[in-house]
């Protein structure tokens, strides 16, 4: 059964960053397009960035610009690299397989302080 285990998310002040890491195991990670998204408290979870297996990226509007996504195959684990950080991008991180598996991570809480 594939995990993903995300980690790195914490207390942040406006304007801080942060990097995200989410670990995947039960799959062939290297062959997978992934996707980090979020949910804030009461709202849906949304879409924020995904690399594709050779290495395309595409970002939100919302992140552009700010976040930064990556990879690394030799450990199955996906990067968010997170700058400039605002209030509103506080929420709980998660990373998934695009498609996404049925089963997600317990995911990461990033909270910024204004």
């Amino acid at each position: 059964q594939v995990q993903l285990v995300e980690s790195g998310g914490g207390l942040v002040q406006a304007g801080g960053s942060l990097r995200l890491s989410c670990e995947v195991s039960g799959s062939i990670f290297s062959t997978e397009d992934m996707g980090w998204y979020r949910q804030a408290p009461g709202k849906q979870r949304l879409f924020l960035a995904r690399i594709s297996a050779s290495g395309f990226k595409y970002y939100d509007g919302s992140v552009k610009g700010r976040f930064t996504i990556s990879r690394d195959n030799a450990v199955n684990t996906v990067y968010l690299q997170m700058s400039s950080l605002k209030p509103e991008d506080t929420a709980v991180y998660y990373c998934n397989r695009i498609p996404s598996y049925v089963n997600w991570g317990q995911g990461t809480q990033v909270t910024v302080s204004s």
